[in-house]
């Protein structure tokens, strides 16, 4: 469903990605790790159009990604942000809602209305959150507004920036769980980011490691602690020594 094929991106002397391939399966769930400013989130960029990259190719369905009509393009893609990206302004049905509500997928008002509820429940949220404000809302409770608005419009393709960030234990599992539940459910393909190895064993089918700009290892998530590969083994167990330098 997504191939990177040679990707770079740098900004001024920073070359943030120096040559990404990845393939991402139709209906599979990759999961994408590395440290901080390794380029995770630049890559989800550079595939969704938001950002250029200074070389290299990106397709989704075998079609190069910036090229057709990109209102249809983006159509096909759900996103969950790592801070929630909630609209303080808005009530919760209408953050569940907010494609919806405009542009080529606007629907009627009651029937916006009636996919968040709905949505809502599939995160396991009551009826009545609908009207209620984000800011009266827990961490948590958030985290599943902003899942259910990423898969209101039935998008084949989602999005995962740091999906647990800032949750407990418990509820960081709660999350992951329903990510799992939901991308099967709905046989979408899935990418995520997160430092979360908790979350990386919950909802992988199979990892990437970014770093140096370059994809260190890629594989299914049951290979991974047995990978051989000394980056791998380092960032997945947390060790201060190996050949990723940790900045002091």
């Amino acid at each position: 469903m997504i191939a990177m094929r040679g990707v770079h991106k740098a900004f001024g002397a920073n070359r943030v990605l120096q040559g990404v391939d990845l393939e991402v399966g139709k209906g599979t769930s990759m999961v994408i790790i590395g440290g901080s400013g390794t380029g995770k989130s630049v890559a989800l960029k550079c595939i969704l159009g938001l950002i250029r990259p200074d070389a290299g190719r990106i397709l989704v369905d075998g079609k190069d990604a910036g090229s057709g009509d990109r209102d249809a393009f983006l159509a096909r893609f759900g996103m969950l942000f790592q801070g929630g990206a909630l609209f303080d302004s808005l009530p919760v049905w209408q953050n569940v809602s907010f494609r919806l509500l405009r542009g080529s997928l606007k629907r009627p008002l009651e029937e916006a209305r009636a996919v968040a509820v709905d949505k809502l429940r599939r995160v396991g949220l009551k009826a009545e959150v609908a009207d209620l404000f984000p800011a009266e809302l827990s961490g948590g409770m958030q985290k599943r507004v902003g899942l259910a608005r990423a898969i209101a419009a039935e998008p084949e393709i989602i999005f995962f920036d740091e999906p647990t960030s800032g949750l407990d234990p418990i509820m960081s599992g709660v999350i992951n769980d329903l990510i799992r539940e939901i991308v099967v459910e709905m046989g979408a393909t899935a990418m995520t980011i997160t430092h979360d190895m908790r979350s990386v064993r919950a909802i992988a089918d199979n990892v990437a490691l970014l770093h140096g700009g370059i994809i260190k290892w890629t594989g299914p998530v049951a290979e991974m602690d047995d990978s051989g590969d000394p980056y791998l083994d380092q960032f997945i167990h947390g060790r201060a020594d190996g050949p990723i330098e940790a900045v002091r």
